[in-house]
């Protein structure tokens, strides 16, 4: 159902007008910041009904700036603060991933029973391992290439180097999410190198040193792949197949919103793996130690999602029930 347009803007286009000149003016007086007030809550409700039920973007535009140049002039202008940070930490990023699991989780386990696979075909089929990498490259990987990896550059260095590595894969399974096959053949690409590499360590008697090395920071790295590698084809997913009650526009760009949070969220989650990697993955204590700080890392950064995400979730879905409670009942009128 749609809106009469010319009958809604007749009715309501000089509250419009009004509030837009009292966002003008330099100095209001108490009646006048009383009257803004009470412009801005009406325009914001006529603003979701627009959204809601009217076809022109030009109209739906037009009041958009003028409620946020109104929430301007009332709130100030918006500078960094702490409690924006603590609510992207405790409701924005957790809420974002955890809104996505069937997608990161989806991918988790696609990913896991390919690289398995991998590494069982290679291992029980050397010349497979020779035909990737060669005779020479592999016994070198065994010997010292492999553990050697962990420990040719200073730690620090090497966890800057990790960091942007990861955080740049990442963008690309998010960036290029909507597009849907450059996300499955980075996903493809990153699967092929450890089924190979893990293949060829089994083969040769290596398990424990592959697995020891890998599962500490690979626990929490392969993790953030899967949610920006989900997220990017949630996006994606939006575009083929959209909500009912959005448009195909209206759908990604909802999914995107959620991808940047989720970008800039991972930012810190490859910072931890990266450190994990380049300071706990080589250090010279027993495996099983190594092993637990890695799960340990990797289970809290589950239980931030899990807990923090599902109260994100609820209070998400509680604001949009009272906003359409809105919106329905001004249209009814």
């Amino acid at each position: 159902m749609t809106v009469d347009l010319d009958a809604y803007v007749a009715e309501h286009g000089g509250e419009w007008r009004r509030l837009d000149q009292l966002c003008g003016r330099r100095r209001l007086d108490a009646a006048e910041v009383d009257e803004l007030v009470a412009l801005y809550q009406r325009a914001a409700t006529q603003l979701s009904v627009l959204r809601s039920r009217s076809p022109d973007p030009a109209l739906v535009g037009e009041l958009s700036q003028v409620v946020l140049r109104a929430r301007a002039r009332l709130t100030g202008r918006p500078r960094p603060s702490w409690a924006a940070v603590g609510r992207f930490l405790l409701v924005g990023f957790p809420g974002a991933v955890h809104r996505a699991w069937p997608w990161w989780c989806g991918v988790a386990t696609g990913f896991s029973l390919l690289t398995f696979f991998l590494i069982w075909f290679v291992a029980g089929n050397p010349d497979t391992a020779a035909a990737f990498i060669g005779e020479e490259a592999a016994g070198d990987l065994v010997e010292s290439g492999f553990a050697g990896y962990y420990t040719e550059f200073s730690a620090p260095t090497f966890a800057f180097h990790l960091w942007t590595h990861n955080a740049w894969l990442a963008a690309q399974c998010l960036a290029a999410g909507v597009l849907i096959v450059p996300v499955a053949w980075l996903l493809w690409q990153n699967a092929l190198n450890i089924g190979v590499v893990g293949g060829v360590m089994v083969s040769y008697g290596r398990a424990d040193v592959f697995f020891g090395m890998i599962t500490p920071h690979g626990l929490l790295e392969l993790t953030g792949v899967f949610v920006a590698a989900g997220v990017g084809l949630r996006t994606g997913w939006a575009w083929i197949a959209p909500p009912a009650q959005l448009t195909r526009g209206q759908a990604v760009a909802r999914a995107g919103r959620e991808g940047v949070l989720v970008a800039v969220g991972l930012v810190g989650v490859f910072a931890v793996s990266a450190v994990v990697e380049a300071f706990v993955t080589p250090a010279p204590v027993p495996v099983p130690l190594r092993v637990a700080v890695g799960a340990a890392v990797w289970l809290a950064f589950l239980a931030y999602v899990v807990i923090l995400g599902r109260r994100a979730t609820r209070l998400s879905d509680s604001v949009d029930h009272e906003v359409d409670g809105v919106v329905d009942r001004h249209h009814h009128r």
